[in-house]
């Protein structure tokens, strides 16, 4: 079958969409790429997600409004992604709002931004959608999600293996090895933490808006790393909690990073941090994070490293040496591009959805059982062909 997979992360800077083919067993499909193509959100709309995720307020109507523009650059990524109309099925993840993961005497909510008819019916194909609300309702994190793909499609080697997702949380998977007394131990994923997210906001606001990101990380290069206030960030809550956990602009978004730059900025004229020495701080606080959490658990042979942040070379490099005794390389030599990683995961989810087959790792998410995930939209004027 052939399915295309949309997904827009975190970072809210475009959608990914990848078309691919599955067809075998569930657990271990035949898969092949077809096509891919990434189409950036306009930056007034990128702005105004990011606002109504960091709690801005916003009418019901103007909510209405940013999910029906959302779902029409759902739709121009899927077409640009498959010109000829050729899924036969579409996952689509949304734009995730808000997560609230669950706490002491409090459900676990999640909100993706979506119509999902209506982009059923824009591509005249069925659509699933609103994939984390399964596990979350079975008292899950409802993330991450991508490590039951990542074990079927990718698989184990002689060591464990572990997959990063640098999008704008850093959130990890670790296949444990094909063969040998850990052969059977189960698939791990968690959010080690921030990524892209408070690195973006701290460009657009030294650079007053004009850059959206630190290209390369050729800014960050520039300046000097605080250490001793990395050390620091490393010790607090979110940070120390052991899996299953996650997290996302709710805890490291704009309030955060100014609370950060508080404190980078002690002591300096005016209480400003230097621009480059705060994003070489935070870079390093990126990399630190994902470090941190896997010396805490048995160590990977390699490292294989996606999504926007793995184009910033200096993320890379403070991964590569904070990362002492793991082999850091882009899981890109393994045919899966940087912005095909997270879109390729909800084809196969999607895929799964009409098979009956759970998506839902409860060694991951901490819910009580693994789910079918998903709900499918098909379209009201019903399937058309020959496009």
């Amino acid at each position: 079958m052939r399915v295309l997979g949309l997904m827009s992360g975190t970072s809210a800077d475009g959608v990914d969409a990848v078309l691919a083919s599955f067809d075998g067993a569930p657990e271990r499909p035949r898969w092949r790429i077809l096509s891919h193509a990434a189409t950036p959100y306009a930056a007034d709309l990128q702005r105004r997600l990011v606002a109504l995720g960091q709690g801005e307020p916003l009418s019901a109507a103007g909510v209405l409004d940013l999910a029906e523009a959302l779902t029409e650059v759902q739709a121009a990524a899927a077409r640009a992604a498959d010109p000829q109309g050729q899924a036969e099925l579409v996952g689509c993840h949304g734009q995730t709002v808000w997560h609230r993961p669950p706490d002491v005497g409090r459900r676990g909510l999640s909100w993706q931004l979506l119509l999902g008819t209506l982009l059923a019916e824009l591509l005249e194909r069925p659509v699933i959608h609103d994939f984390r609300s399964a596990d979350l309702a079975l008292g899950g994190q409802g993330a991450p999600l991508v490590p039951a793909a990542d074990a079927a499609l990718l698989g184990g080697i002689g060591g464990w293996r572990a997959l990063l997702n640098l999008g704008g949380i850093a959130n990890l998977t670790l296949l444990p090895p094909r063969e040998g007394p850990e052969a059977g131990a189960p698939v791990l994923g968690w959010d080690c933490g921030p990524a892209n997210t408070l690195l973006d906001l701290a460009v657009q606001r030294f650079s007053g808006g004009e850059q959206r990101f630190d290209a390369g990380g050729a800014w960050a290069r520039r300046g000097r790393i605080d250490e001793e206030r990395l050390q620091a960030w490393l010790q607090e809550p979110y940070l120390r909690q052991p899996p299953p956990k996650s997290t996302g602009r709710e805890l490291f978004g704009r309030q955060d990073l100014q609370r950060r730059l508080a404190e980078l900025g002690q002591g300096q004229p005016g209480g400003e941090p230097d621009p480059a020495d705060a994003l070489a701080t935070l870079t390093a606080f990126s990399a630190a994070a994902v470090a941190q959490d896997l010396e805490r658990g048995t160590r990977p042979l390699e490292l294989l490293v996606a999504g926007g942040g793995a184009r910033n070379g200096l993320l890379i490099d403070q991964l590569r040496r904070r990362c002492r005794g793991t082999a850091v390389r882009p899981l890109a030599e393994l045919g899966i591009a940087d912005d095909q990683r997270e879109a390729l995961a909800f084809a196969l989810l999607a895929w799964w959805h009409p098979q009956g087959h759970p998506g839902s790792l409860p060694a991951v998410t901490g819910a009580r059982r693994a789910a079918v995930l998903g709900v499918r939209a098909d379209p009201p004027g019903g399937i058309r062909r020959g496009r």
